[in-house]
């Protein structure tokens, strides 16, 4: 079992379950960008180098009835507008920046497919 900081587990307190999700998530992340930082505000997690390049939240992007049990929102910032039926959202938030929402259900979703995605994430993020 992961020791989680305080400002995590208060993040997470309305769906303690979703903290295997979340140490999924985070293992991909720091094993293929070790030098990521983390902060955690009142809403989201966010994962930056240089810049962020990712968050997660509780944030609801689909319907109640349409998310799973355990779930968890991952936001990454793209240059394009990513097309898969996994996207829940998708916004331009100003020309060239694509914010893409992403729900989570279980550890297993943190695959090669969502790891190519936050690869061209943190990738456009140092572009910057």
């Amino acid at each position: 079992m992961r020791d989680w900081d305080a400002d995590t587990l208060l993040l997470i307190n309305e769906q303690p379950s979703a903290l295997p999700l979340l140490a999924a998530l985070e293992d991909a992340i720091y094993t293929r960008f070790p030098e990521t930082k983390r902060r955690v505000r009142k809403t989201q997690i966010s994962y930056y180098h240089r810049t962020v390049f990712a968050c997660v939240s509780l944030a609801r992007v689909k319907r109640k009835a349409e998310l799973p049990k355990t779930w968890l929102t991952l936001t990454l910032g793209l240059n394009y507008p990513l097309d898969s039926p996994r996207v829940a959202a998708k916004t331009e938030a100003y020309p060239g920046r694509w914010t893409t929402h992403i729900v989570l259900g279980a550890p297993e979703d943190v695959d090669g497919e969502l790891l190519s995605w936050l690869e061209e994430a943190y990738a456009f993020s140092e572009r910057k």
